[in-house]
């Protein structure tokens, strides 16, 4: 215990779960003070576009972040947290316009709270089926979300895994 490489350990492992929880708070605390009482719009699908371009552009940004890193599987991790927070949050958002229409688009009018359990339920492959998509760009949008899910969860953990492995073989020389 009185060895200092690991307490820098237990620090960076701290400040990797602290900084990942503030983010994530930050990410949802935007989330539910957002006025999202209007439709969803044609400008609305483009805005999630630009965003999902955002969370690649930030997902590239993290796996160079991670290979320089002194502690390469936290940061990875830390990473994960991070753009898997953004990803859902930028779904929920879409849900919660989507379920604020004048047309039914969901089984139920959708709130901040239901529009991030749905995604959740999606993301995780729950679908307990309390709230359904019942309208034709409700279902696009969910179907969009379910490929956004595979490739995410996938593309995402192998970029991220690759980069820890390169990070840890940068730190230990080879």
């Amino acid at each position: 215990m009185d060895d200092p490489s690991w307490w820098e350990g237990r620090r960076l492992g701290l400040w990797t779960v602290l900084r990942s929880g503030l983010t994530t708070a930050f990410l949802l605390a935007a989330y539910f003070v957002a006025p999202l009482d209007k439709t969803f719009t044609a400008f609305s699908g483009v805005v999630l576009g630009a965003v999902l371009a955002v969370l690649a552009g930030v997902v590239g940004w993290q796996a160079r972040a991670i290979v320089r890193h002194p502690a390469p599987r936290l940061r990875a991790v830390e990473a994960l947290m991070t753009s898997a927070a953004l990803f859902v949050v930028a779904f929920s958002t879409s849900y919660c316009l989507m379920g604020n229409g004048a047309s039914p688009e969901f089984s139920e009018r959708l709130s901040h709270v239901d529009a991030l359990y749905f995604t959740m339920t999606v993301f995780s492959s729950v679908g307990f089926g309390d709230i359904v998509p019942v309208s034709q760009a409700a279902r696009v949008l969910t179907t969009v979300q379910m490929a956004g899910d595979l490739v995410f969860l996938g593309l995402t953990a192998k970029v991220f895994l690759e980069a820890m492995r390169r990070g840890v073989e940068r730190r230990e020389g080879r």
